[in-house]
């Protein structure tokens, strides 16, 4: 979670000189054992602590809405009634504390199920939305549509919108402005291809994005950005935390420059792309990532494991295996949870 840096000396590059962080001091967990969650909270508990005796935090700036993590889960075009009965049930059986936000992201003909049966104490977020009212717009959705469910957010701009379905940056920043200014939350996507990346565009694809989203939304309040590099989403690579880093930094340097200092300390900034719990904790380190959106849902459940510093339910999908469920959406919000309620001390 970015704070506004009271000094500009010292090594780093031109980006991140103008950025400090909330997650510097970092206490490095023992692999838990534990068969159930709440005992394996309950040990993330006992090795998170921090002498009283470290100097204070810097000055933090509040994020918008809350300034809390944020953890999101896209179960994309997955499960059945009886799949998601089961993964709310799993939800349901946590007990989350309250400096974490944890949103789950349901297929559409799930929405209302979820929103009846899920603890108001994790939101619901729609997977797209229309450029506007609803009307003569066969297969579409509507932001009224989806506030009439509960519906808290919507995740827009994902790369399988744009690269599959063929929606352009005007496009989903209509459908963002649209949302925002209805009080309907955006966790808004970005990120480059692989041969994007390799032909070193990565910047200008993220910057191109951002700003269609710049010049259509009428506030930034709401607003989550979500770094997914495409050739990180459900092939099991994972962005290095270094490669993360640098440009959730550029981006918020991006937003300082081009929207405007404030908003680029509030918006919080979260990763996507094969998080899991054995990347998690050192992710989760670096400066500027706020939070992760993480994709899949369960579809056929098998035994849990310890992996890491997360439980994890190794969940059948397709013809492979991923690293996915609620579990993992539980004790990662737990695990990020109390890292960061115990780790706010910055090491000068």
């Amino acid at each position: 979670m970015a704070v506004v840096s009271t000094s500009l000396t010292g090594a780093g590059s031109q980006l991140s000189g103008h950025f400090s962080a909330l997650r510097k001091s970092f206490l490095k967990l023992d692999n838990s054992n534990s068969n159930s969650t709440q005992s394996f909270f309950q040990n993330v508990d006992s090795h998170l602590r921090l002498s009283s005796s470290r100097k204070g935090c810097r000055a933090v700036v509040t994020m918008a809405g809350s300034g809390k993590f944020f953890v999101g889960g896209n179960w994309k075009c997955n499960g059945t009634k009886d799949s998601i009965s089961k993964l709310v049930s799993d939800l349901n059986s946590a007990t989350l504390e309250s400096d974490v936000d944890v949103v789950v992201s349901p297929p559409f003909v799930y929405l209302d199920q979820v929103k009846n049966s899920l603890t108001e104490r994790i939101e619901i977020a729609a997977q797209n939305c229309w450029t506007g009212k609803g009307g003569a717009f066969t297969g579409e959705i509507s932001v009224e549509q989806l506030k009439d469910l509960g519906c808290k957010w919507v995740v827009l701009g994902h790369s399988e919108r744009r690269h599959i379905i063929g929606e352009n940056d005007e496009f989903i920043g209509k459908k963002a402005a649209y949302a925002l200014s209805q009080n309907l939350g955006v966790i808004a996507c970005i990120g480059e291809l692989l041969e994007e990346r390799e032909a070193g565009k990565t910047f200008d694809v993220c910057f191109r994005q951002m700003k269609a989203f710049a010049d259509a939304v009428p506030s930034w309040d709401n607003l989550v950005v979500a770094y997914e590099p495409v050739w990180a989403i459900g092939t099991g690579k994972v962005a290095t935390p270094e490669q993360a880093q640098e440009v959730h930094v550029a981006v918020r340097d991006w937003l300082s420059k081009n929207v405007s200092a404030e908003v680029a300390s509030k918006t919080r900034i979260i990763y996507g792309g094969s998080v899991n719990g054995g990347n998690c904790a050192e992710l989760a380190k670096k400066e500027d990532i706020d939070g992760f959106l993480v994709g899949g849902a369960s579809l056929k459940v098998l035994p849990c494991y310890s992996y890491g510093l997360c439980q994890l339910t190794i969940c059948e999908m397709d013809t492979h295996l991923r690293i996915i469920s609620s579990p993992f959406f539980i004790s990662l919000a737990l695990c990020l949870n109390k890292f960061l309620k115990h780790a706010r001390e910055y090491n000068q």
